[in-house]
């Protein structure tokens, strides 16, 4: 077993903990098999979370960082609120290939485990992504680039609730699911829509 710094061994415990998560569900996997995944033993793992819950909460904790994150880089050098939008609904983290086991983890927490504390972390982690989004749009409005009939806090969760749909979808890999023939796809419309200029078709 490698001795790791604590703060490496945490992240390395996280990524196995995700891998496993989204492969056998968040109640299926113990932590005896996180243990073997990540090489160490069982009590490595409780030096650096309370539990098998704790480390489920700080792994979303940590997916709602890294996607507020990769956002932030996302728009670095966009020219306007508007094209700043367009950067952001293009990139559904829910679909990324860096996103998809952490978020495949989400979705399963939703909807297999009842446990206040979990709720709660997930409930936390929507916020801040809605957050993120309604200041997009707030700045996008400020620019005239986005209508103000609706308010920053309903549009966000519009994007919210429809990028959380064609996840969803890609999470249970339904072909073909959000685009039409000729390779238009939802994220057009939401841009179209919001924006007024369409991008072209994206892959999801």
């Amino acid at each position: 077993m490698s001795r790791l710094p604590a703060a490496e061994r945490r992240e390395q415990l996280l990524d196995r903990a995700a891998e496993l998560f989204s492969d056998r569900g968040y109640a299926r996997t113990t932590t005896a098999e996180l243990a073997k995944a990540a090489g160490v033993t069982e009590p490595i793992i409780y030096r650096h979370f309370s539990s098998k819950r704790g480390l489920f909460i700080a792994l979303i904790e940590r997916t709602g960082k890294e996607t507020l994150e990769q956002w932030e880089k996302d728009l670095s050098g966009a020219s306007d609120a508007g094209e700043r939008l367009r950067r952001v609904i293009g990139d559904n983290p829910m679909v990324s290939v860096r996103g998809q086991a952490s978020y495949k983890v989400f979705l399963q927490a939703i909807s297999e485990v009842d446990d206040p504390e979990i709720h709660k972390a997930i409930a936390d982690h929507i916020a801040l992504v809605h957050a993120f989004l309604a200041n997009e749009i707030r700045l996008a409005q400020s620019q005239h680039k986005v209508t103000t009939r609706f308010s920053a806090e309903v549009v966000a969760w519009l994007l919210i609730n429809i990028g959380m749909g064609y996840g969803v979808m890609t999470a249970m890999r339904i072909p073909g699911h959000g685009r039409d023939a000729a390779g238009g796809h939802v994220q057009n419309v939401l841009e179209r829509i919001l924006v007024g200029k369409d991008a072209g078709p994206k892959q999801a």
